[in-house]
């Protein structure tokens, strides 16, 4: 029998905490893919909330993705950032989601999170893991941890502000990209095209309307993680390969530009959990309607522009030296 309760894409939705997954020291394993936003989600609450230690990775290579889906090196070697799968040497992705449901018929996407104890996927929902990591280890933290056990993502007196945000966000524009770049015609690719420019406005608006956020709603929250994921990989790859040709994050948007940048260079966990390589590769290779002669292109350059002395003077006149 499934492990999972039923749901509309046949995905798991386990909790931590729950009296079947209790956590654990040395429980819980992640499986994710450097390319993937959503799994960079995970990745960025991870380094943040300091969880390294007891949420160890096994990371999927970019591409090829046909003849069996996403998969892992041979070797530690083979892709530079990807790994072995560290609990099960498994060659495809797949075989984990069989081990845990062998009728599973849904997709094998990352990220996952796997608990070794019962052999099982807990969850393989970005959001619901976020949301986990973001508490359920707070007490297996060393005591000099306190930065890391404070850090709340998803703090009560945000909620409402965060839960309209989400509501549009993830249609928009972390989806949006993809419905307008895996349009089929003209007509449906113009209007997710549109829809996600019209999402950069609004957030570029509420940034110049609140000049002394740092962050999108004051303190750092789930909601910059989200849209930090998707906006690195904007001028990166979302531009040109799935046409979005409208503007560009570092050319039309002064204010998420900003915002941007100082996630990547001063946030300590964010830039770390970024690779360009296997961002670019993973679309320019995986796509092959879009991009059939599978070439990656060159640029931009640089992949982030530079944190300037004037950035950092509006970042000290927000944060302080």
């Amino acid at each position: 029998m499934p492990n999972h309760p039923p749901t509309e894409d046949g995905s798991w939705r386990h909790q931590l905490r729950s009296s079947k997954f209790p956590v654990e020291a040395d429980r819980y394993h992640v499986y994710v893919g450097l390319f993937c936003p959503f799994a960079q989600r995970v990745l960025v609450t991870r380094e943040l909330k300091g969880l390294a230690q007891y949420l160890p990775l096994s990371i999927v290579k970019p591409y090829p993705k046909e003849g069996g889906g996403w998969r892992f090196p041979s070797t530690e070697d083979e892709y530079p950032g990807s790994t072995v799968d560290h609990l099960f040497h498994s060659k495809f992705l797949h075989e984990v989601y069989l081990k845990s449901d062998p009728g599973y018929k849904g997709k094998y996407s990352v990220p996952v999170l796997w608990d070794k104890k019962t052999n099982q996927i807990v969850n393989n929902e970005s959001e619901d893991i976020m949301r986990m990591l973001n508490t359920a280890f707070n007490d297996l933290l060393p005591p000099n941890a306190t930065a890391q056990r404070e850090l709340n993502f998803y703090p009560e007196e945000l909620r409402p502000q965060i839960d309209d945000i989400n509501s549009w966000m993830m249609p928009d524009l972390n989806a949006g990209v993809y419905k307008a770049g895996f349009a089929n015609d003209q007509q449906t690719y113009e209007t997710n095209c549109r829809i996600v420019f019209d999402s950069l406005d609004r957030f570029e608006a509420h940034l110049s309307e609140n000049p002394h956020n740092i962050f999108i709603l004051g303190p750092m929250t789930e909601i910059d993680i989200k849209l930090y994921t998707t906006l690195v990989r904007f001028d990166t790859i979302y531009q040109q390969h799935f046409k979005l040709m409208i503007g560009s994050i570092r050319h039309n948007y002064p204010h998420l530009h900003r915002w941007l940048k100082h996630l990547y260079w001063k946030v300590p966990g964010v830039r770390e959990t970024t690779d360009f390589k296997h961002i670019k590769e993973n679309y320019s290779k995986s796509h092959a309607d879009i991009n059939p002669k599978a070439i990656t292109p060159l640029g931009p350059d640089p992949d982030v522009e530079a944190w300037t002395e004037e950035d950092e003077v509006w970042r000290k006149e927000r944060v302080g030296p």
